[in-house]
């Protein structure tokens, strides 16, 4: 068999696993979302929140890649906030834990598979942009990926999507405009900003993040981009959001560390659930 009839076949397995986690999934509850929520470092306490609830850890779900990172809880939450079914990721798998990018993607394919149509996808990020003070939310206006993968090398399945996916709006402007606009309403408005995803696991150097800054990057952080083109490459509408959990290095003069992006994450949660129930509304309104 040629390599190219075996990567072709793989990418064929892959649909195929995708949908067998789905059905795995579908199995074990009434709901059908439309919207997904992945939830970041420190920024899983919304999904205990959701009403109806039924709690599946990644290792349950049939080729589900498992969380490592600290902060993760690693369980797929299917419920409802006030009367709209949502499907919640407590923690992902990073491409630093020793994933490929399909891996790290997996989930979102799993997700697309279930029949949703709009993604929340949130993280933990550095704050490069000096006008950000720690602990800001920040909506994602666009992404530079530095992170030498892609989930999209290799053979397309044009059951998953097209060969060469647009990403001039990789995060849906309506989107932005109602996060924007019910942050402004609740009293902590909130910026929009480039996310830098690099590779990890380690913090960037003080030289990385003036060359990030350079470029155009207001956030760095080392997630949330391979989900994103999985996501529009299967036409899932995407909004981003970060939490600036620290000042990338060199902005500081103090060493960085993972226990105050916990930290950080635990104290704006408030802020932060307040946002995703106000934006969940209009955008359920869009997904159907």
């Amino acid at each position: 068999m040629s390599a190219a009839r075996t990567k072709s076949s793989a990418s064929g397995s892959e649909f195929a696993r995708a949908d067998r986690a789905a059905k795995f999934i579908l199995a074990k509850t009434k709901l059908r979302p439309k919207i997904a929520l992945v939830l970041g470092s420190g920024l899983g306490a919304f999904a205990d929140e959701l009403q109806d609830a039924t709690r599946i850890p990644y290792e349950k779900i049939p080729a589900f890649p498992r969380s490592t990172a600290m902060g993760h809880a690693g369980r797929l939450v299917i419920g409802k906030v006030e009367n709209i079914a949502v499907a919640a990721m407590q923690g992902r798998v990073h491409f630093y834990e020793g994933y490929t990018a399909q891996q790290v993607a997996f989930p979102m394919r799993v997700l697309g598979r279930l029949g949703i149509r709009s993604a929340i996808l949130t993280n933990a990020a550095g704050g490069i942009n000096t006008k950000y003070n720690q602990g800001v939310l920040v909506i994602i206006s666009d992404h530079i990926n530095l992170q030498g993968i892609n989930p999209l090398i290799g053979p397309n399945d044009d059951r998953f999507g097209p060969r060469f996916p647009d990403m001039t709006q990789a995060y849906w402007k309506p989107y932005r405009e109602i996060a924007l606009a019910e942050a402004k309403r609740l009293g902590s408005a909130a910026p929009e900003g480039v996310y830098a995803a690099l590779a990890g696991p380690n913090y960037e150097t003080p030289a990385e993040i003036r060359y990030l800054r350079t470029i155009g990057a207001d956030l760095v952080g080392m997630s949330t981009v391979p989900e994103t083109i999985a996501a529009r490459h299967m036409g899932i509408r995407v909004l981003g959001i970060s939490c600036v959990t620290n000042m990338a290095a060199g902005i500081l003069d103090q060493v960085l560390d993972h226990k105050e992006v916990m930290e950080t994450g635990e104290r704006v949660k408030g802020q932060f659930i307040a946002l995703l129930r106000a934006v969940l509304p209009r955008i359920a309104a869009d997904s159907k």
